[in-house]
């Protein structure tokens, strides 16, 4: 069965990057397009185009998404959003799905790929995390997003979980940043992701992802931007540990 198994999600992974391919370059031109705009009009904009290319890169691919929580984004106000991170899929799941328009920070490397690299760079905040003056830049460019009225979406754990662990430790830019701009955390919970796309080379294997959204937390609650890691950190952990299935 395993051999099977193995087999097939060969054959879905190549069915999936060639709808991937196919549909990128559909949506190439409008990205180039949407790109004459302004901020924060611009990515109102991408946001739609971004959700619509994924909704049906999901259906082709075989891949079912449910999203839970999105009451807890108050109508007229933005959020600093917190993802687990587990899989390469969890990007196409994050910024999309996000109830509003959105920024993530990405690493620079992936916006040198051809025709990919300009549709990457519409949605993130692009950063060299082998060069501290980039790393600061990012810092004010975030504050600058967020001041836009738009959400930060923010991996905190850095890179994908490869530990045993629910989640890795976090590092502390959103905290600090949540203390700075006086923005709530919105923590966001994905399911299953690494059993749609695991770390074996060119696996995919469609399975239901799901993606809850918990309630907003408030960094006034909080003394230090450590006690609100802290804090984020052991909400998701219960939550994840709670309704893993």
């Amino acid at each position: 069965m395993n051999f099977i198994k193995n087999i097939l999600g060969r054959v879905f992974a190549f069915w999936a990057v060639i709808i991937f391919v196919s549909t990128l370059i559909a949506v190439f031109f409008p990205m180039a397009f949407l790109g004459l705009w302004k901020e924060p009009k611009r990515s109102h904009l991408i946001h739609h185009v971004f959700r619509t290319w994924m909704s049906f890169f999901f259906f082709m691919s075989g891949i079912r998404l449910k999203v839970r929580g999105q009451e807890n984004f108050k109508k007229g106000e933005n959020y600093i959003i917190t993802f687990n991170h587990n899989s390469m899929m969890d990007v196409p799941v994050s910024t999309p799905f996000t109830p509003g328009a959105n920024k993530t920070i990405a690493k620079i490397e992936m916006s040198k790929i051809p025709i990919f690299g300009m549709v990457y760079k519409r949605g993130s905040v692009l950063v060299d995390r082998k060069n501290e003056e980039s790393r600061k830049l990012v810092y004010v460019k975030m504050k600058e997003i967020l001041g836009m009225g738009l959400h930060m979406v923010i991996y905190p754990e850095g890179t994908r979980n490869k530990t045993s662990e629910p989640l890795q430790r976090f590092h502390d830019g959103a905290f600090r940043l949540s203390f700075d701009t006086g923005k709530s955390i919105s923590p966001a919970i994905i399911f299953n992701s690494a059993k749609v796309l695991p770390r074996k080379t060119f696996f995919l294997w469609p399975e239901k992802i799901d993606l809850h959204f918990l309630e907003p937390i408030s960094p006034r609650s909080f003394s230090s931007a450590e006690k609100l890691k802290t804090h984020v950190f052991e909400i998701m952990k219960e939550y994840y540990t709670s309704h893993i299935h």
